[in-house]
């Protein structure tokens, strides 16, 4: 499991750019509050090796899943979320799991901790307010 900005980041597959070449289908992780994107942990001794040599021969664009088999089991049931979920539901779970660090972190007594699970808290807020206005405007 991946942590960023004080909860888990969210599994899904993307097009990341090694040099002048694009590897589509990448296992990643990303931060739904600040985005940071990484390639997952499992993936990313062969995605090293198939952009390395991708760029080496010049080639513009690649398909991970046409040079690396794995299982999307593997991959997920490492991710806390997965992007194939509703987003409401990801949200509520990412705010769940940032209220019981919170709890944690006020009974340890730390201070900088909380003040950024506040931080990240305020930013899932607003994407639930988002979420819940786009779906009464449809």
């Amino acid at each position: 499991m991946s942590f960023c900005c004080g909860a888990s980041m969210i599994g899904t597959k993307g097009t990341l750019k090694h040099h002048s070449t694009h590897v589509h289908n990448v296992p990643i992780t990303f931060c739904p509050v600040c985005h940071r994107v990484d390639i997952h942990y499992l993936a990313q001794h062969e995605y090293d090796i198939l952009a390395e040599y991708a760029f080496g021969d010049g080639a513009a664009e690649v398909d991970f899943t046409d040079y690396v088999e794995k299982r999307k089991q593997d991959l997920i049931e490492n991710c806390v979320n997965d992007e194939s979920e509703e987003p409401m539901e990801v949200v509520r779970s990412q705010i769940d799991m940032a209220l019981d660090l919170f709890s944690f972190a006020k009974g340890i007594n730390d201070r900088d901790w909380q003040v950024m699970l506040m931080k990240r808290l305020a930013s899932l807020n607003e994407r639930r307010n988002k979420l819940m206005q786009r779906r009464s405007s449809v």
